[in-house]
């Protein structure tokens, strides 16, 4: 076998996928807008409803009001965060970052959920807990209280509709189960907003049922209560988003059925014997890293080696859309 019967092919020649490349670009350019659409819509909501509940928890000094004051703030802080990840996430490649910056986007994801935490969570448990250990305070002015959430409902539910509507499309396209797709979604912005607000939704539903606990029986219990019990909600929502971007964050592998895609469609080709290592990597959203290594045919020369090499380069990113990088390392006879 000749001095280059040996061939690493990292990537196809551009010109050779030029159109695939440019319909998949375009492809996430408009997934982006939507992502964008979907945040945009749900900042504008959660900041007047900030604005709206502290009002109502300042005519009727109910904690459950002021918690979800909290809770409203800390998803508007989160929505400008994914906003700015969107931003920044989608930045070309440059010699120092040269897969990209898609993983800011779960930096930012992360932040988020810090900020939800600190922001909301902390707030709203010890506001009712002191309330809770002092008795509570006198509350008053419950129509407010009921109009600012009844308004609050419908705007929530106004956001999570659309989120909803984005991810069950992106599922119907992706051919798998809403919750199914929701949960192992790379996109953490149409994620983060239908979590966010399914959590809101029931963060009202928590404070309307405290308040009125408290005006239908004179126990101020109920009301801190719910504070309380809105607090342990923001809390679980922000460990689930953390943990959701640091398994991102920190470089996770391509789904089992992904993996297996890939593999089978390298083992297609009769010039391969074997995959001897398969390595992927999340890079962003709509990004993934695939580096393997191959053992071809002890017959093949050096021409065939790049031929083969560059199908398999194309092949790959048809199987699955999301792989951006392909580092191919194809030998013949590595066995013999």
């Amino acid at each position: 076998m000749g001095d280059g019967a040996s061939a690493t092919a990292e990537r196809a020649p551009r010109d050779s996928r030029a159109k695939a490349t440019s319909e998949r670009s375009l492809g996430r350019i408009r997934d982006a807008g939507e992502s964008r659409k979907t945040v945009l819509v749900a900042l504008t909501a959660n900041a007047l409803i900030a604005i709206a509940k502290l009002g109502g928890g300042l005519l009727s000094g109910s904690a459950a009001m002021f918690a979800e004051a909290a809770h409203s703030l800390a998803d508007t802080t989160n929505q400008a965060f994914l906003l700015v990840s969107i931003q920044l996430g989608k930045r070309e490649p440059t010699a120092a970052r040269p897969f990209g910056y898609g993983q800011e986007r779960y930096l930012w994801t992360f932040m988020a959920a810090v900020g939800m935490f600190l922001a909301g969570a902390i707030f709203a448990i010890g506001f009712g807990g002191v309330e809770l250990a002092t008795g509570g305070g006198e509350s008053e002015g419950f129509a407010a209280a009921y109009i600012v959430l009844a308004i609050s409902f419908a705007a929530e539910g106004t956001s999570w509709v659309r989120a909803f509507r984005q991810t069950r499309s992106e599922a119907r396209d992706a051919g798998k189960p809403l919750l199914r797709y929701a949960r192992e979604s790379r996109d953490p912005n149409v994620k983060m907003v239908l979590f966010e607000d399914s959590a809101a939704l029931i963060g009202v539903a928590l404070a309307t049922v405290g308040i009125a606990l408290n005006e239908l029986t004179g126990l101020t219990v109920f009301d801190p209560a719910a504070s309380v019990l809105i607090g342990l909600l923001l809390v679980s929502v922000a460990c689930w988003m953390g943990r959701d971007a640091k398994h991102l964050l920190i470089g996770s592998a391509a789904l089992p059925e992904e993996r297996e895609a890939l593999e089978d469609a390298m083992e297609s080709y009769d010039e391969v014997e074997a995959v001897e290592e398969l390595l992927t990597m999340i890079l962003g959203p709509n990004a993934m890293l695939v580096a393997a290594r191959v053992d071809l045919r002890d017959d093949i020369d050096a021409d065939h080696v790049e031929k083969i090499s560059t199908e398999i380069d194309e092949r790959l990113r048809e199987v699955v859309p999301d792989v951006t990088e392909v580092f191919l390392d194809a030998t013949p006879g590595r066995n013999a």
